[in-house]
């Protein structure tokens, strides 16, 4: 029963996450937001409450690992998303007109992988009002990122904008979407996928213990990859409606949104630091965020290939190295 209710979870938040993608691209369409913003900030956090939701309820479960391996390996698998989709559509070649503002998004998703990886190793317990110096640490990063962020935005304008994809874009159905409907659609489909990330919590935890599988791996692996589906769904849909800027902000926006939950488990964990009491598998995850990070940083960042082979390379690579990853966290 556990898993039918799992399974049933999964496919409700897929369902709500494809009018997510839908009505998000509206919404940058008829405000002045553009796909940049609305996927960096309006998409990626709606996309992002399974694991709010899924790592709160894991420290009312008394499971930490839960809730820190689901905020980690949601950050593994939606970088994962994210070039697969480049090499699904490779011939769209969605990072060459990328947003020059997603190299600072991803920059800081870096910076916060590796801040966290220094927390997992050095697990220096010391708190502030009940907050662990590490996530406190963790929420400046975030807070004065998206600072600088915002104001690269006001200044910066998307660029390598295709006129003939615009025009054909505007044909799609999203553009008869009106912006109030686009609006009440988005929030009732984000309170949905709020409620079923607790119930995927909840039988994740169940199944953690009917299969053996151990918190740290149902964390960082099976409830990780399936609360990430919105991200999966909001990136295809995205992509179909060509707002390539869009697809790519979701997914990077998504990985910053996440790590703001670690600060709000650690308000809620009652025992001391968060970081300082899970399972020492977390680093493994927390150290293959960052090294994706940086595979992504590099294809937004080059311009010159010769072929469409080494245009892949940096997403096969990126693929390689995930389930490598993976391997190793189910082995420890």
């Amino acid at each position: 029963m556990v898993f039918i209710l799992f399974f049933l979870c999964a496919v409700v938040t897929v369902i709500c996450a494809i009018k997510l993608s839908t009505y998000a691209d509206a919404l940058s369409e008829k405000t002045a937001l553009g796909g940049m913003m609305v996927g960096t900030v309006l998409l990626a956090g709606a996309t992002s409450l399974p694991e709010v939701t899924t790592s709160i309820s894991a420290i009312m479960l008394d499971n930490p690992d839960i809730a820190i391996g689901n905020v980690l390996g949601s950050n593994m698998f939606n970088l994962l998303i994210l070039a697969s989709f480049d090499l699904y559509f490779r011939k769209k070649q969605i990072f060459k007109g990328a947003s020059g503002e997603h190299f600072y998004t991803a920059s800081i998703g870096f910076l916060l992988a590796v801040t966290t990886l220094l927390a997992l190793s050095l697990k220096l317990n010391f708190t502030f009002l009940g907050i662990g110096i590490d996530t406190l640490l963790i929420i400046t990063i975030y807070a004065v990122g998206m600072f600088v962020l915002t104001n690269l935005s006001k200044k910066e304008q998307i660029i390598n904008v295709d006129p003939v994809e615009e025009e054909e874009k505007s044909k799609l159905n999203s553009s008869a979407i009106s912006l109030k409907r686009a609006v009440y659609g988005f929030i009732i489909a984000a309170i949905v996928i709020l409620v079923t990330g607790t119930f995927l919590t909840i039988t994740g935890d169940r199944i953690a213990v009917i299969t053996g599988l151990g918190s740290s791996f149902v964390g960082s692996f099976l409830i990780a990859a399936t609360t990430s589906l919105p991200e999966a769904i909001a990136v295809l849909i995205a992509i179909q409606l060509r707002n390539y800027n869009l697809a790519i902000g979701s997914i990077l926006g998504s990985n910053l949104f996440n790590m703001v939950i670690l600060v709000g488990t650690d308000v809620l964990y009652q025992q001391g630091g968060v970081l300082s009491f899970v399972s020492p598998v977390n680093q493994i995850t927390a150290a293959a965020v960052s090294v994706l990070s940086v595979i992504i940083l590099y294809s937004l960042l080059r311009k010159n290939y010769h072929s469409a082979t080494t245009y892949t390379f940096p997403s096969v690579l990126l693929i390689i190295i995930y389930f490598v990853s993976s391997y190793l966290i189910f082995v420890h």
